[in-house]
């Protein structure tokens, strides 16, 4: 039976996330009230049969440790297989390789120690609830030997526009990947390969000096391989940029998209909590707005996402904001267009004001 083993490949992902990352990497980054991004391709290849996965990391990468643990909240807390974290590891004096392929040199054990024939291979930064196994069995019909996931995005955003873009035939064969941001056809990230190709071109672009293993081992030998296209036709987002970031945590406020996106059996898998439910005060007033368990709220949250332990003094304003674990927020204080990070105490009648092109963040543990 054919089966894939899983990798995370956050190495050299793009990302503008300024103050939320001084702390953490990007696939860290809390989301939608009470998960990260990483759930999301974690849950999607856990979900998809995907029995043991490992997450390349190059930095910053304490609190994703934190957070994934053993990797059982996912599934993946096995005696055989499991989840792997694999941070830098350089100490091979005759090492040559760079960028990613420093990560596929150092933990080749990993894929020769697994038993899959084929590696499922994700970014951190397209956020979806998808279950693979119907790309992986088209790819198999197909003998191709790289199946692209995209995502067809009619409406052309700025987060779109680090994405590559993916031309094919009516085959649906891939012909070109280019950056035409005229292309409304987007690479998500997500490839299935044969493992022993991926081995044999990692092999390949160290001895040519190469450092950048899709776009040094795939893009550029297109016309040497077999590739095709899946299109995901699932609610999915690119998440690259603080706006970016901004814009999709507010527009899971609409019922529609909330429920593409966790609704939707299987169901995306986070860190189990253990706070109580949230709590309403007498002078609480909320409207159109996630809030997660543990919060306390006496005052007026409007169309913004709360994560765990949040507490909102009576007199106090949240609108249009994100409000990260921990946040105390005392009485006369009005956030609109905010995003505070982890752990952020204001004092009573401050006023801190951004726009939804550009909202006000203030980084974690500050005391304002």
């Amino acid at each position: 039976m054919e089966t894939m083993m899983g990798l995370i490949n956050l190495e050299h992902e793009h990302h503008y996330f300024h103050e939320l990352t001084y702390f953490r990497n990007g696939a860290s980054i809390p989301f939608a009230g009470r998960y990260r991004l990483i759930d999301f391709p974690l849950s999607n290849m856990g979900n998809s049969g995907v029995e043991e996965i490992a997450i390349f990391t190059s930095s910053k990468y304490r609190s994703l440790m934190d957070h994934l643990e053993t990797g059982e909240n996912w599934g993946m807390g096995r005696l055989n297989g499991g989840l792997f974290i694999l941070p830098p590891d350089w100490n091979d004096p005759s090492d040559i390789s760079k960028g990613d392929l420093r990560f596929f040199h150092n933990n080749r054990d990993y894929f020769n120690r697994g038993k899959s024939s084929h590696v499922l291979v994700s970014g951190g930064q397209f956020i979806s609830n998808t279950d693979y196994q119907d790309a992986f069995k088209f790819h198999l019909e197909r003998e191709a030997d790289v199946t692209l996931l995209s995502s067809r995005q009619e409406s052309l955003c700025a987060e779109h526009e680090s994405c590559l873009r993916i031309g094919k035939d009516e085959s649906g064969w891939v012909t070109q990947i280019t950056n035409d941001l005229n292309n409304p056809e987007l690479f998500t990230g997500v490839y299935i390969i044969k493992k022993e190709l991926l081995m044999r071109l990692v092999d390949d672009c160290i001895a040519h000096n190469k450092e950048h293993f899709f776009v040094n081992g795939i893009k550029e030998n297109l016309s040497d391989l077999k590739v095709q296209t899946y299109e995901n036709k699932e609610y999915g987002v690119f998440i690259n940029s603080i706006e970016s970031y901004y814009k999709h945590n507010m527009n899971l406020l609409n019922e529609d998209n909330y429920r593409a996106m966790f609704y939707k059996r299987p169901f995306v898998r986070t860190k189990i909590g253990s706070q109580p439910p949230a709590k309403y005060l007498a002078n609480a007033s909320v409207k159109q707005s996630i809030l997660a368990n543990g919060c306390l709220i006496d005052g007026n949250v409007e169309g913004s996402v709360l994560f765990r332990g949040v507490s909102v003094a009576a007199g106090a304003t949240v609108k249009n904001s994100i409000i990260m674990q921990r946040c105390t927020i005392e009485e006369g204080v009005h956030l609109e267009n905010v995003i505070l990070d982890k752990d952020v105490h204001v004092k009573a009648n401050q006023n801190l004001i951004g726009s939804p092109e550009k909202p006000y963040i203030v980084a974690k543990r500050n005391v304002l």
